[in-house]
């Protein structure tokens, strides 16, 4: 299923993005993605040490694209000329008092593709995909001391509302802000 796709203005030439559900044959690109968005995004935030040693093999054998999630968990991909540059992962919030709330569970782009909108259209197709689901708001967690993602969702809308986490992803404690907003 394709859930949006437009034509877009990369500095060299016109191609075109195509955002789409990922498959299973899209795991080490996917994983490729986040470590490089984690070692770019994060460093100064976490350990250089960290950063260093992630390895998409490692995050590719944990992804389950294709299978049945619970809470309607997605991940879609953004593909330029077939070449996956981001994705994004919705689903039900996973915070149960947030009943009512999807969640934008992960957002990353290759740095490489940061400023050319990927991330702009990722955040837009994973919004109407959490309200066709019926969620009338969103929520998303944004790593504390992260400004550069904190000024992208708040220029897409989105707002901190004073909720903080401190919880444990892939084996590193990680204090985050939650954004919210209501969804179109």
């Amino acid at each position: 299923m394709i859930a949006g796709s437009r034509r877009m203005r990369d500095g060299i030439a016109d191609r075109e993005v195509v955002v789409r559900d990922a498959m299973a044959e899209d795991a080490l690109a996917v994983a490729t993605v986040h470590v490089r968005a984690w070692q770019a995004g994060y460093r100064g935030l976490l350990a250089d040490e960290y950063l260093d040693a992630l390895r998409p093999e490692d995050r590719a054998a944990r992804y389950t694209f294709g299978a049945d999630q619970p809470g309607h968990r997605l991940t879609m991909v953004a593909t330029v000329n077939g070449t996956v540059r981001g994705f994004v992962t919705t689903g039900a919030s996973r915070n149960p008092h947030d009943v009512n709330a999807g969640e934008v569970m992960a957002l990353h782009v290759d740095p490489d593709a940061w400023g050319r909108g990927i991330g702009k259209l990722l955040l837009t197709e994973g919004c109407a995909r959490l309200a066709s689901l019926g969620f009338a708001t969103g929520v998303l967690w944004v790593l504390a001391g992260n400004e550069r993602a904190q000024h992208f969702y708040r220029a897409n809308g989105w707002e901190p509302d004073g909720g903080e986490l401190t919880e444990e992803i892939w084996g590193v404690r990680l204090r985050e802000l939650r954004f919210r907003r209501d969804l179109p």
